[in-house]
């Protein structure tokens, strides 16, 4: 399937345009999901599982995850 279609299938299933975009400071993650590229991770997997049903589309920020190094 060609991103078009699976992103037109995402805005007419969730009804919704909307695009969250990930930018994760680590300074700002909560403590709950760790240190480092594996507690970004965790976060953003959190954020994505919280809003998949409200959003047709994720945009992660690559300068972010290139901050964390080869990890990121």
């Amino acid at each position: 399937m060609k991103f078009k279609d699976k992103l037109l299938s995402a805005a007419e299933t969730n009804k919704s345009w909307l695009c969250v975009g990930l930018d994760p400071d680590p300074a700002q993650i909560p403590k709950l999901f760790g240190k480092g590229a594996k507690g970004v991770g965790k976060f953003c997997q959190a954020v994505i599982e919280a809003t998949s049903d409200l959003v047709c589309a994720f945009k992660p920020n690559a300068a972010f995850f290139e901050a964390l190094g080869s990890e990121g």
